[in-house]
């Protein structure tokens, strides 16, 4: 067995799917270490891909060459276009999943990677030298039918130059159902006790967080007359840029809600639910609560949504959306049948809590390479986010910087003003977390140009330059450049009652269709020929004025973050810099001027002492 690789990849979850991908696409000897080759890209929560914040990320991983886009078009079954009421800078594409046909693409897409090797087994240490990694310790369990905790387990240590740790809730997990607990990472799946431990040995702190799962439905116990039909949109949205249209049979999704009876339940059974009796201790994700904290929380609230969504085109399972919850399985069954088209329903699995560690991402660069050992880089729900969609992204990024680091390249670092990515990613390192994070459009400042539809100019030009975007990708892309500038061109030159094309698009009251029926002509046809660059530039054009405002403050953030800091300064010998100032930047030590003034607590007179210092040891003026 190969034992010698350039990077190792430790999880197989969305994560570890992608940082692995990319690793093996720029030419690194990857090897992906997990517990079960077919548990790789499992959807263990709702299987669904993107939604508000969350689509636009998956655009991006798809603009940057990844994986997560294609998988979404190829196994989604039901696909819908969210926030379609307000500006085109916040549509959310997302798509319901097939769970089966979603892992089974992506381990399809790995095996078919020359540089990749996926070996079953369970991570249990990272070892380093000098402050470098230079392997990582395996207790291998062959073909992934012996768990992973059995005696006798094959120990053994792949070399290599960099490690990507993307373990998602496996580090030390508990699981929480009503008052059983027991370890676990996953359901049915052992907890990784070691790694944890090898991790705080290397010098990284850690903390604790929790997240949750719903109950699953089987299908034919559901009344479904007694539920809100949900259908998708009848011209589906793809994700990935490598495709026009989509071709689908989609499935409907269903809409119910609970009601008094059912709070009543929770009311009287809080004495045993692991959230209110002190069994679980950690945090959880504040806009994803369980059932029982919403009904804490809002206590004159009369009902809330529940949605009932296909977990795929050949199995029964239905999730039970907005019903996350730790109830003791007795309490569940009260609870579901309660709820209208419930009724009868009977649950093939409970809801169910877990605890994990995770390591606070303040530890990390921007290249999500931890300070504190060389070519260690952590991704995903490690570093304390939620959701398929960030994780990704961050295996995306931890999985090219390896990649990088390895070859002697420099690392990408992708700007707030870049991507929903870079803002991610920034304030995961910047400002760390309390709770798990999430990705939501207004956690970006330069949100009307970080759409889901310009992702691609955004980003594949970078792509490119890396190695990740192929030739087909790169052809797609140049000739929808040209389509929009096409486009552009025909918004100055065309009138309508004298009235340039353009200024009429300005109105919100016209929509693009009637706009292009009155234009006629070579703007109607362009828009038949490639619609997606015609809506692109339209957008463009729309936001044209909001666009200009906003670049003239990007300029000013560009500047700061440009004028880079030294990581040898010593912030304790910075003259008039505040105690509190001092303490927060010798601990998270920003990479620029920009990234500093983020960080909470720092404030723009600190910087500009900070930028005075660092002119005066540069022996030049601060500007």
């Amino acid at each position: 067995m190969e034992r010698d690789f350039d990077i190792v990849v430790i999880g197989g979850g969305h994560a570890g799917v992608e940082a692995a991908w990319v690793a093996a696409r720029l030419g690194t000897r990857t090897a992906l270490v997990m517990l079960s080759a077919g548990t790789i890209a499992a959807m263990s929560c709702n299987p669904a891909i993107g939604g508000i914040g969350k689509g636009q990320i998956v655009r991006e991983i798809d603009a940057l060459g990844g994986l997560m886009g294609l998988a979404a078009d190829a196994t989604g079954i039901q696909f819908r276009m969210l926030n379609r009421s307000k500006g085109p800078a916040v549509w959310g594409p997302r798509c319901q999943s097939d769970r089966h046909a979603y892992a089974a693409w992506m381990q399809a897409a790995l095996s078919r990677e020359g540089n990749l090797t996926i070996l079953a087994g369970q991570a249990t240490d990272i070892l380093t030298e000098n402050g470098c990694v230079v392997g990582v310790r395996v207790a291998l369990t062959g073909d992934g039918d012996t768990p992973a905790g059995a005696p006798g387990r094959d120990q053994t240590v792949l070399s290599c130059r960099a490690a990507v740790v993307t373990a998602g809730t496996f580090l030390n997990g508990l699981m929480h159902l009503g008052e059983r607990t027991w370890p676990g990472g996953r359901y049915d799946e052992p907890a990784a006790t070691e790694l944890s431990e090898s991790l705080v040995r290397s010098g990284l702190q850690r903390g604790r967080l929790k997240t949750g799962t719903c109950p699953r439905i089987a299908s034919e116990t559901i009344d479904y007359g007694q539920c809100t039909r949900q259908d998708g949109d009848s011209r589906p949205s793809p994700f990935s840029f490598l495709n026009d249209t989509l071709q689908v049979e989609q499935l409907p999704c269903w809409i119910t809600s609970t009601n008094e009876q059912v709070h009543q339940v929770i009311r009287a059974n809080l004495h045993r639910a692991p959230m209110y009796t002190g069994q679980i201790r950690s945090t959880g994700p504040r806009y994803c609560p369980s059932l029982e904290t919403k009904i804490v929380r809002f206590p004159d609230r009369p009902g809330h949504q529940v949605f009932l969504e296909p977990e795929g085109r050949d199995t029964n399972w239905v999730y039970c959306n907005g019903v996350s919850t730790s109830m003791p399985a007795e309490v569940q069954e009260q609870i579901v049948r309660l709820i209208p088209g419930l009724r009868k329903a009977s649950i093939v699995r409970f809801g169910y809590a877990i605890e994990y560690d995770y390591f606070p991402p303040t530890q990390l660069r921007a290249s999500l390479e931890t300070k504190g050992v060389t070519r260690l880089f952590l991704a995903g729900q490690v570093n304390g986010t939620t959701g398929y969609e960030e994780a990704a992204g961050q295996g995306l990024v931890a999985g090219i910087n390896a990649a990088l680091k390895v070859r002697g390249r420099p690392g990408l670092v992708l700007r707030r003003d870049q991507a929903y990515i870079g803002v991610m990613i920034d304030d995961l390192v910047t400002k760390g977390v309390t709770e798990p994070y999430r990705m939501f459009t207004s956690r970006s400042e330069h949100r009307l140009s970080l759409r889901a539809d310009n992702a691609d100019r955004r980003l594949t030009e970078i792509g490119r330059e890396i190695g990740l975007v192929d030739d087909w990708r790169w052809q797609r892309y140049q000739a929808k450049r040209q389509a929009i500038d096409q486009a552009g061109r025909l918004f100055d030159t065309t009138r309508i009652d004298g009235v340039p094309l353009r200024e009429l698009l300005k109105r919100p009251d016209l929509t693009l269709e009637a706009i292009l029926i009155r234009a006629g002509g070579e703007p109607a046809e362009l828009a038949g020929r490639n619609p997606s660059a015609v809506e692109s530039a339209v957008t463009d054009a729309r936001y044209a004025g909001y666009l200009a405002k906003e670049q003239a403050a990007l300029r000013q953030m560009q500047e700061l973050d440009a004028r880079l800091i030294p990581e040898s300064v010593d912030y304790a010998s910075v003259s008039h810099l505040r105690q509190e100032a001092r303490e927060k930047l010798s601990a998270i030590r920003p990479r620029s001027l920009g990234q500093a003034l983020r960080i909470s607590g720092i404030t723009p007179a600190d910087v500009t002492v900070l930028a005075i210092h660092l002119a005066a040891r540069q022996g030049r003026k601060v500007q």
